[in-house]
């Protein structure tokens, strides 16, 4: 994800230490200049409640969130990296300077986005409407940290309204690697899968876990990458904005922390502002070059009374959903 080029200097400073520090995912949003927003084939689905798009031009990645409580798109767009998006990670960290990688993210794993790489947005194979409630992208993604490299993969999202619950979208994922065996990274080895990665508007900047039974815990971090943890123990991670218009993110196949954070200073609303919002549920797995790898996730959107009431109810019925993966060699 693009963050603002001011930051380069200090993440590069630091990398070394921090890389240690923080699984490799928590470096998915340092600043680069590179390719910016790009104009809209946006397809969109709306219930009266919640209205949820996906952009052809961008990946076929969700590019739009709003509801009737708050109009306006709560969806940071800024750049490839942005939007709310399938990310994996796999393999060894390679030096690919001599291959044109981007100068600022070296070394780097296979790491094929939904969005696109640095410089260029990814292909989409379809992006339509199967019904009024449901939308479905099949997309080629792109290595991140190459400027223009489409990654041997594919992915396929199924985006809709949660059955009875008017402010729910339910998510459905599909990643299939296509590497050849033998390749440069190498076999499968546990990597920090974000499943997925959202970024949001700058405005919704009051982060907070969710505990159960109504209750809430407040969590805070310094703008960064690298991001801060959160350990949500009802798997949902929420953030909100001054009026209590709120958006929580629920992936009950997270094995591990959520990475979460503000990229700058500030309180904008501007989907294509550099400043933005990121969360990102943490599954470890062990990618090959064959594998597949399916979840599901949910977003919830409305205020915190709002958001809990549909998280009790999501507990009741998917806590104990798990992510599918084949052939892990």
């Amino acid at each position: 994800m693009r963050g603002g080029s001011h930051l380069i200097f200090f993440i590069k400073l630091f990398r070394l230490i921090l890389l240690s520090a923080f699984p490799l995912t928590s470096f998915a949003a340092e600043g680069t200049t590179n390719i910016g927003p790009r104009g809209e084939e946006l397809l969109t689905i709306d219930n009266g409640t919640i209205k949820v798009g996906i952009d052809r031009a961008k990946g076929a990645s969700i590019t739009w969130l709003s509801t009737a409580g708050y109009p306006k798109n709560f969806v940071n767009i800024a750049d490839p990296g942005r939007l709310i998006q399938q990310s994996y990670y796999a393999g060894l960290r390679l030096d690919r300077r001599a291959d044109g990688r981007s100068r600022d993210w070296q070394p780097w794993s296979w790491n094929p986005i939904q969005g696109g790489g640095v410089s260029s947005w990814a292909r989409v194979n379809e992006c339509k409407r199967l019904d009024a409630s449901t939308l479905y992208g099949e997309t080629v993604p792109k290595l991140w940290h190459m400027p223009n490299e489409e990654a041997a993969a594919l992915m396929r999202q199924w985006t809709g309204f949660e059955t009875k619950m008017p402010n729910v979208i339910t998510v459905r994922c599909e990643f299939i690697s296509r590497r050849a065996d033998g390749d440069r990274w190498g076999p499968a080895k546990p990597s920090h899968q974000e499943i997925p990665a959202c970024y949001f508007t700058r405005n919704f900047s009051t982060v907070k876990s969710y505990l159960g039974d109504g209750k809430w815990r407040g969590e805070s971090q310094v703008p960064g990458p690298p991001w801060g943890r959160a350990n949500p123990p009802r798997k949902a991670l929420a953030c909100f904005e001054t009026s209590g218009q709120g958006v929580a993110v629920f992936s009950p196949a997270a094995t591990g922390d959520y990475n979460f954070g503000p990229h700058c200073d500030g309180a904008s609303d501007d989907p294509a502002a550099a400043p933005c919002m990121h969360m990102a549920p943490i599954d470890l797995v062990a990618l090959g070059p064959k594998s597949t790898y399916r979840f599901r996730y949910w977003i919830v959107v409305g205020t915190e009374l709002e958001i809990s009431q549909r998280l009790e109810e999501l507990w009741k019925d998917h806590s104990s959903e798990r992510a599918e993966l084949s052939d892990s060699k």
